[in-house]
């Protein structure tokens, strides 16, 4: 059979064809899975269960006990020589900090110095003044040898003359004079002595007082940890630059004031976070609410914790703009805190205020509006249908519903032709 032209183009055409259906079912079966896949994406499942009413707030962690070391107080200004690092484990009697004692030595040394000369002054003194104080001695005895020969010498009154016996007399009494004189002078020079040296003596105290506490203060430039705990390391606030920048932690060459806080041990067996509440929250909180906590630096876990204290008083916030709102302080005790926390460390804890037992549970975004109701959006066969339902409770997450409804019921997460993750208002 010989092939004429006609019916070789009918076969091209009918392969044509045939290619043509192929690649019609082919992408017909294709854009089916893909639709199917993008509906499960887009749509989720009713549930019936418990809705958790929640509080967000932000706030810091706080050890609930801490021990602060300080630099010393009676030392005047110092430079930090060496200091531990943020996060080490330390014992009680390790070195945490050490300054610089340069100045202080100086100070020593001078007073060792000026010591040593007040007292080398003072043996001088001493031996001059036991000197002069032998030497009055010598005249008192001189005077009483007097005294003693002159009332010899008027004994004979009866075997001399009468010019002579009175001459006796003026002498003796010239001579009691001289002894009184002589005593007066020998009190006069030892008080003088001892005057001197008590004078001499209270200086020599004093420089050793301000020696005693150069050396003290010497000595208390290693400081030491009190208790065992791990390090944190405070902010130095004249690090922060005039335009309100964050200050930054003391560190090795940073000068401390006397008694300045330098560093922190903390008792991490028991943290608390501090954070605040606005106006609309603080009726919706109560002591004792449980709360789970997410830190930002530790995104593996999840700690529990319930409200501890709520402020009685409200404080105002000027630094969010006007008018500016009011705030309570909340503490929440983290109940399964590890070794892991560390002070200042940010977190977001979710505050359970309330519950409601065997409701409908749906997305928030899955609530829309449609002509002055409220509807969810249910799945159809081919298209979405919208259920008039009642909003009980709606969260930023999660939302309680009542209607004609059932579990199991697959809805839209959001109003069909609305992008993912918005909602209606």
């Amino acid at each position: 059979m010989i092939a004429t032209p006609a019916l070789f183009t009918r076969r091209r055409l009918m392969a044509g064809l045939a290619v043509v259906a192929l690649l019609v079912v082919v992408l017909s079966g294709r854009a089916w899975l893909t639709g199917a896949a993008a509906d499960d994406a887009a749509t989720v499942a009713v549930v019936r269960g418990t809705y958790a009413d929640i509080v967000e707030v932000r706030g810091q962690v706080q050890p609930v006990r801490s021990t602060y070391v300080t630099a010393p107080f009676d030392a005047g200004e110092l430079q930090i020589l060496k200091i531990a690092r943020n996060g080490d484990v330390v014992q009680a009697g390790d070195v945490v900090a050490e300054f610089d004692a340069v100045n202080l030595r100086r100070t020593i040394q001078e007073k060792q110095g000026e010591l040593r000369s007040s007292r080398a002054e003072l043996e001088q003194t001493t031996a001059q003044s036991r000197i002069t104080i032998e030497e009055r001695k010598a005249a008192v005895a001189r005077a009483e040898f007097d005294v003693t020969r002159a009332e010899l010498a008027l004994g004979e009154i009866g075997l001399v003359s009468e010019i002579e016996a009175e001459r006796n007399r003026l002498a003796l009494a010239d001579a009691r004079q001289r002894l009184a004189e002589a005593k007066a002078a020998l009190a006069s020079a030892e008080a003088n002595v001892q005057s001197d040296h008590d004078t001499r003596q209270r200086a020599i105290d004093k420089v050793q007082a301000e020696l005693d506490r150069a050396t003290r203060q010497a000595s208390a430039l290693q400081v030491s940890a009190p208790t065992a705990g791990t390090v944190s390391i405070l902010p130095n606030y004249r690090s922060a630059t005039p335009m309100g920048g964050n200050p930054q932690e003391f560190r090795q060459g940073d000068r401390a004031f006397p008694g300045a806080m330098i560093l922190e041990l903390p008792d991490l067996s028991s943290v608390y976070l501090t954070a605040r509440i606005d106006e609309a929250d603080r009726g919706r909180l109560q002591e004792q609410q449980s709360a789970s906590i997410r830190l930002d630096a530790i995104a593996d876990r999840e700690y529990h914790a319930t409200v501890s204290q709520i402020s009685l008083l409200a404080r105002t916030d000027f630094t969010s703009g006007w008018p500016p709102p009011k705030q309570f302080d909340l503490t929440l005790m983290i109940e399964d805190s590890d070794d892991r926390l560390r002070p200042g460390m940010s977190a977001a804890a979710r505050i359970t205020v309330g519950e409601l037992a065997d409701v409908l549970l749906v997305p928030a975004t899955a609530i829309a509006y449609d002509d002055g109701r409220t509807v969810v959006y249910r799945q159809m066969r081919r298209s979405f249908e919208p259920v008039p339902v009642e909003v009980i409770r709606r969260g930023r997450d999660q939302a309680a519903i009542a209607g004609p409804i059932n579990p199991g019921d697959r809805i839209a997460r959001s109003r069909p032709g609305t992008p993912a993750g918005e909602s209606e208002p």
